[in-house]
């Protein structure tokens, strides 16, 4: 990975139309997205990959008024991901991460497992009845697994723009989100740069002075 180059490129903000993803890319994309971790394994995620003119047009005719100008990215993209996040951990939830955690054999030690299952849920109540956070949190694990998957899409030379200028209402209605015990999050949008609307003016970020501090 050439970090250089990343640290000194701007997010797309057009995108080529003409280009789609190749198959076996997006795959490999989608199969990254799907290993990003999560606290505790909690994994609160579903995606819906939108890769057809239909889907892209349901979710750019929903974003909401005051965000129309996000429609463009979305359309010309080759594909956009809606990333939403849980409400809540229900009890069926858990015990279906735990039930596939014993198949995939993640603790071979059945009593580590065990033991596992017990943090996890004294954590869990720890963030829902102590600091009384639950969806903030869980939201904070679909933000890593966005940040991790851009820079997925760098190394595979595909550009990856996240979208917050959405009415989360309008579009859980459209894709009835919500009926499936989650909420959207955020937005990406994959693709090529419209070569003749690139944005290469020099980024702007405060020196390494006010950023870092060395204890």
């Amino acid at each position: 990975m050439n970090l250089d180059k990343l640290m000194n490129k701007h997010l797309t903000r057009y995108f080529d139309p003409s280009k789609t993803i190749p198959e076996e890319t997006l795959q490999q994309l989608l199969r990254f997205l799907r290993s990003t971790p999560s606290s505790v394994n909690v994994q609160p995620n579903h995606f819906y990959v939108l890769a057809t003119p239909e889907g892209k047009e349901r979710l750019a005719n929903n974003l909401g008024e005051r965000f129309q100008d996000n429609a463009e990215k979305i359309l010309n993209a080759s594909h956009t991901i809606i990333l939403t996040t849980r409400a809540d951990v229900s009890d069926s939830h858990l015990e279906a991460v735990f039930r596939k955690e014993r198949a995939d054999g993640r603790f071979p030690d059945p009593s580590k497992q065990e033991l596992w299952e017990s943090m996890t849920r004294d954590f869990l109540n720890l963030r829902s009845y102590g600091y009384k956070d639950l969806n903030h949190w869980m939201e904070k694990q679909t933000y890593m697994a966005v940040g991790l998957t851009m820079m997925a899409a760098a190394e595979l030379g595909v550009e990856a723009t996240p979208l917050e200028g959405f009415d989360p209402t309008s579009v859980d209605k459209a894709f009835k989100i919500r009926e499936t015990g989650h909420s959207t999050t955020v937005l990406l949008a994959l693709g090529y740069p419209d070569p003749e609307r690139t944005y290469t003016n020099p980024i702007s970020r405060f020196d390494a002075d006010q950023l870092f501090t060395f204890i």
